[in-house]
């Protein structure tokens, strides 16, 4: 026995065993580590796509002429009656946000002189943007718009944009009627 050249059955069958172990602790590491990407692939996407709502509204503001109009009726709403952040390729649009209260959804509309409610007339562009929603206030004094919006379960988001002035009231001019000459 001095001059061994092979492995035992017992030695063979401990180093099966071995590899066994080692290998299902691998695969749960692998599993394990799969489910962490997919739960952090979720939270980028829904990350993404709260930027992406939160830097249009911050752009439709700031590139707004100023005039905007915010109403706290059956649906929580500001417009911009002009707006040069246009989605669709207006040169000037009025955009309005509300939240949908049926299923909490806020939504981005843009056309050319509508009204709302719409009409069946109206051409406008609807985006929903997020479900959810369980605040979006909007405040605007003197040059600063204050955003508040939540979507349920998750941290508030707050932004401020200042240098927003609201346009100068137009005086009306009284066109005094010619003196007659006779």
């Amino acid at each position: 026995m001095a001059n061994r050249k092979a492995f035992t059955l017992i030695e063979v069958l401990i180093s099966i065993a071995l590899m066994g172990i080692i290998i299902v602790a691998l695969f749960s590491s692998v599993d394990l580590l799969q489910n962490s990407n997919e739960h952090l692939l979720k939270y980028v996407k829904k990350s993404k796509i709260i930027t992406k709502a939160t830097k249009t509204l911050y752009s439709d503001i700031i590139s707004s002429d100023g005039n905007i109009s915010i109403k706290k009726d059956e649906f929580t709403r500001v417009c911009m009656e002009g707006t040069r952040n246009s989605l669709y390729a207006l040169s000037s649009a009025k955009v309005c946000w509300m939240v949908i209260k049926k299923d909490k959804t806020l939504v981005r509309v843009e056309g050319n002189a509508y009204r709302l409610p719409l009409r069946m007339d109206d051409r406008v562009e609807v985006d929903f943007i997020m479900k959810g929603v369980s605040l979006f206030d909007v405040y605007h004094e003197k040059d600063k718009v204050l955003v508040l919006l939540q979507q349920e379960g998750k941290e508030p988001i707050t932004f401020m944009v200042q240098g927003v002035t609201k346009p100068k009231k137009k005086k009306k001019q009284i066109v005094k009627p010619a003196k007659k000459v006779i």
